[in-house]
């Protein structure tokens, strides 16, 4: 004696079968998770590849330098008086042969970027400079911070 109520017996969308829909959307939440973690590792680790040997460089108004394909040589002359090549703490007298130990791995025709500090004499760089030139390099840049930095 069961009696139903209603009127089109089991049918609720006027006699159409109702088929399932799949899904379209795309979970973004492991890709958004993963973008974070790479943001953080790169934010990390960019102050790390910057210059080892902390230098104040000087401040100038020219205009910056387009570089090249080939990295430069770069050797740094602290406050303090120290020479580095690269990250390598060397002496004035052992400069040449460093130099040239590092062109022959690349090449003789090397680019070399003499980063001084601010506070040091103009003589000092000079000395650093045709210490270099003696070592047979033609190619000497001096770096500075551009005004406002």
């Amino acid at each position: 004696m069961g009696m139903s109520l209603n009127t089109n017996s089991g049918r609720s969308n006027g006699g159409r079968r109702r088929s399932r829909s799949q899904m379209s959307d795309i979970n973004v939440t492991p890709f958004v998770d993963v973008m974070l973690v790479l943001l953080i590792v790169f934010m990390v680790t960019a102050p790390l590849l910057t210059a080892g040997v902390q230098v104040d460089l000087p401040t100038n108004n020219a205009a910056p330098v387009t570089n090249s394909d080939d990295k430069p040589i770069e050797v740094s002359l602290t406050k303090e008086g120290g020479i580095f090549v690269g990250e390598t703490e060397v002496t004035i007298e052992k400069l040449g042969g460093v130099l040239s130990n590092v062109a022959k791995e690349n090449n003789q025709d090397q680019r070399i970027f003499v980063r001084g500090d601010k506070g040091i004499a103009y003589g000092d760089i000079m000395e650093l400079i045709g210490t270099i030139s003696e070592a047979g390099f033609t190619k000497i840049a001096l770096v500075s911070e551009p005004v406002g930095n």
